[in-house]
């Protein structure tokens, strides 16, 4: 589960003709995936993403990456792509992904959640809310249909504004919320949340990736992921199953500070397959004291 610094306004953005920002840079960087009706793809594609997929852009396999969802700034030289908060601005000429907080309440937004959708706030049988404790983010409620598609009405809403904008993917963050909701939720109940963003996202034109949780790597295809976006999967060992499900199309995060596993030893075992970058825990950005940029 990602760090996150930055609130959303959660102000529905207007419509405006979608920007393809630095487009003939990113084709140049990307692969492009053919999703039309009848699921076929291009060789490198991959296996057939579901029918209802609009053509989109892929990152490739090893790319240099810089995780930038506490703040934007000028990307280091040899990065081709950036994730950045939905509230940003995506970085010309490279890939950026869009992360949006699809599972949880944004920190500093709950709120904005009590005052307009109270019912898809997690709550246990008490009544009281359910809590991230470790960011202070409370759980959204995705555990029925009916509260799945008001929630994908709203989350769809922003991931239309990320493709409005000029990002090329999305990556929707706590997908594995349901190990934090003291069994209220199930991993059944997000993948089927998960299934109606990756439709909403290809009907956008955008890629979307996979965040974090080896537990629903084998239901990637059907529910429509087409890269991954992991932290710490050396420290956890995972970053072999992630690379097997995506062919090496991971953009992973590791942390200073944080478990046994050096960035060094990280590199040297997927440094060649995957991107790989080293950020501090509050991913600041370029200029603030803290800050921390490492890649392979």
């Amino acid at each position: 589960m990602a760090p996150r610094i930055l609130p959303s306004s959660f102000r529905r953005r207007r419509a405006v003709a979608r920007v393809a920002t630095g487009l003939a840079a990113v084709l140049g960087a990307v692969a492009l995936v053919s999703c039309g009706a009848g699921g076929g793809t291009t060789p490198e594609a991959g296996p057939a993403r579901p029918a209802e997929a609009a053509d989109v852009l892929l990152p490739t396999a090893g790319m240099g990456f810089d995780y930038q969802i506490g703040g934007g700034y000028t990307p280091p030289a040899g990065v081709r792509a950036v994730s950045r908060d939905r509230e940003d601005e995506p970085a010309p000429g490279l890939y950026n992904v869009c992360y949006v907080n699809a599972f949880q309440t944004q920190p500093g937004a709950l709120q904005w959640w009590q005052d307009t959708h109270p019912e898809l706030l997690l709550r246990d049988g008490d009544g009281k809310l359910v809590i991230d404790e470790g960011w202070d983010e409370v759980l959204l409620d995705t555990s029925t249909a009916a509260r799945r598609a008001q929630l994908a009405e709203i989350v769809g809403d922003w991931i239309d504004g990320c493709a409005e904008s000029g990002f090329q993917a999305v990556e929707p963050d706590n997908l594995d919320s349901f190990e934090r909701s003291n069994g209220k939720l199930t991993k059944e109940h997000n993948a089927a949340f998960a299934e109606a963003l990756a439709a909403r996202a290809h009907s956008e034109g955008l890629a979307i990736g996979q965040k974090n949780t080896t537990d629903l790597l084998g239901r990637h295809d059907a529910i429509g992921f087409d890269f991954a976006v992991t932290e710490e999967c050396a420290q956890f060992d995972e970053c072999d199953a992630y690379a097997d499900a995506y062919d090496d199309r991971v953009l992973a995060i590791e942390y200073e500070g944080e478990g046994d596993v050096g960035f060094d030893e990280s590199c040297s075992a997927w440094g060649d397959r995957i991107s790989l970058v080293l950020r501090d825990l509050d991913v600041l950005p370029a200029g603030e004291s803290g800050h921390v940029f490492r890649t392979c």
